[in-house]
């Protein structure tokens, strides 16, 4: 336990620097592939720290990768820093008011767990030269993981390459490691342009792009019973052509999810849904152009670093609230829906006591590690930490910056996001991290074990599930 006191010891004496750089990005959201002011107050932070950093990789203008150390092994950690849109607000309210109406908020914590990568970084540079050790540590800039999976284009362009074992975290209100995968996901636009007629007057003149949309949907729902049975097939329309019913829709537009627990599977539920689009545009005349948006894939536990990690987590032991934050925290679970404390009481519920379930509703705040286990309800979404690793063998935790049953993107999560519990919990982040990094360091055997699990788990091949020829979207695109 000699080495959870050198990470505590070393985590107070840098938190202060840390948790002004996590303020500073709370106070400038940016949403994805515009993180320009997170990407300067984060490069500068670690060019003071020591590191070399490079920006603008897999072209993407806000990522980076910032390296220190020489030699093997090669430890790396992801930091990511976009916002979400819509989601302003004021620190510490227990009302919605947004700092500016309709601007970006940090509704996932992401001002936190970029800090938290970055922090656990700076405990292992500082472990690794206090006692003269080989390591390259590199942490990556990883853009927009709301919204454009900036980690599949890195890990398609062999940013990730070279690197060991990696680490990463997600705040949220609970403490657990993450054991089990997640979704799979291939995110495609299918836009149909026809040809536009009086409804009445003139129909046979018209080509009917909105036709081509519904036929491609009654299609999907009859492929529905031929993909395995846990593929899901989400769509939105984005276009449907006009409001005039008496006029023949010359352009349309689909939005498609299509997710799976494996990439394979997804992909190939795709190729389908390509081909039914295809049958929609030949039936109704019309022209199908397929814009494929972005992918990402199912994420991989690596067993043996995902164990590392949650005994790292239970020997630095549990975070301690003080009265005010009890009281604040409180404040917070009395502003959310019964469905939403309905769900986290239930979600706990099946991993622990009724005891302790009830001295956490009295908390408001978890302090306690909760093991999930292989039945993670994290399994049920998507995230680009999925293809860092297919990258790499990987593991990831959770850790409690927000009052119990908080949702992730919510103004309550921003509202917290610079409150002195949501700090503790970046301390156990960088603090878990760190710890499971330097074990890794300092017991090869166990970077060894992790790679052979990452070849049996992957194939040791990353396949990239976007496409060569598809690139990072211009930003002006959503504006």
């Amino acid at each position: 336990m000699e080495d959870v006191k050198k990470v505590k010891k070393i985590v107070n004496k840098i938190n202060e620097s840390y948790y002004k750089i996590s303020d500073e990005i709370w106070e400038n959201p940016e949403v994805g592939l515009e993180e320009e002011k997170s990407l300067i107050i984060l490069k500068d932070y670690l060019e003071k720290n020591g590191f070399t950093v490079k920006t603008g990789l897999a072209g993407m203008k806000t990522s980076f990768v910032a390296e220190y150390g020489s030699g093997n092994p090669v430890i790396g950690f992801t930091a990511e820093y976009d916002a979400l849109p819509g989601l302003s607000q004021q620190a510490y309210q227990t009302k919605k008011i947004p700092v500016c109406e309709n601007n970006p908020g940090h509704g996932c914590g992401h001002n936190l767990l970029g800090v938290g990568s970055i922090g656990a970084a700076l405990v292992l540079k500082e472990y690794i030269d206090s006692n003269n050790l080989s390591c390259t540590i590199k942490v990556f800039g990883t853009p927009s993981e709301e919204r454009d999976a900036g980690k599949a284009f890195m890990g398609r362009e062999g940013v990730f390459d070279g690197v060991d074992c990696g680490f990463t975290w997600h705040p949220h209100f609970l403490n657990s490691v993450w054991e089990s995968g997640s979704l799979a996901n291939t995110i495609v636009t299918f836009k149909f342009k026809g040809i536009s007629s009086h409804a009445a007057a003139s129909p046979e003149l018209g080509r009917s792009a909105l036709d081509a949309c519904e036929l491609m949907n009654v299609g999907v729902n009859y492929l529905r019973e031929h993909v395995p049975s846990d593929v899901r097939i989400h769509y939105a329309y984005l276009d449907v052509g006009g409001h005039a019913p008496n006029v023949v829709q010359d352009h349309a537009a689909i939005y498609y999810f299509i997710r799976a627990p494996k990439m394979k599977d997804s992909t190939e539920t795709y190729e389908r849904v390509k081909k039914i689009a295809q049958g929609a545009a030949l039936m109704t005349e019309t022209e199908l152009e397929i814009v494929f948006d972005s992918a990402v894939s199912d994420f991989v536990p690596n067993p043996t670093l995902t164990k590392t990690m949650e005994e790292a987590m239970l020997d630095l032991g549990e975070v301690e609230y003080s009265d005010e934050e009890i009281e604040m925290a409180k404040s917070f679970v009395n502003t959310l829906g019964q469905s939403e404390i309905n769900g986290a009481e239930n979600l706990i519920s099946r991993f622990l006591d009724k005891n302790q379930v009830e001295n956490i509703k009295k908390r408001s705040l978890v302090s306690e590690y909760i093991k999930f286990g292989k039945d993670s309800p994290m399994a049920s979404g998507s995230t680009d930490v999925g293809d860092f690793s297919n990258c790499v063998p990987v593991a990831q935790c959770l850790v409690a910056t927000s009052a119990f049953g908080t949702p992730l993107h919510s103004w309550q999560m921003v509202s917290q996001g610079k409150s002195s519990y949501a700090k503790k919990g970046l301390d156990k982040a960088v603090s878990t991290l760190a710890l499971t990094a330097i074990r890794a360091l300092n017991n090869p055997e166990l970077i060894e074990k992790a790679k052979e699990e990452y070849v049996d788990q992957t194939g040791g091949k990353y396949i990239a599930p976007i496409p060569e020829d598809v690139k990072v979207r211009d930003v002006n695109l959503y504006k």
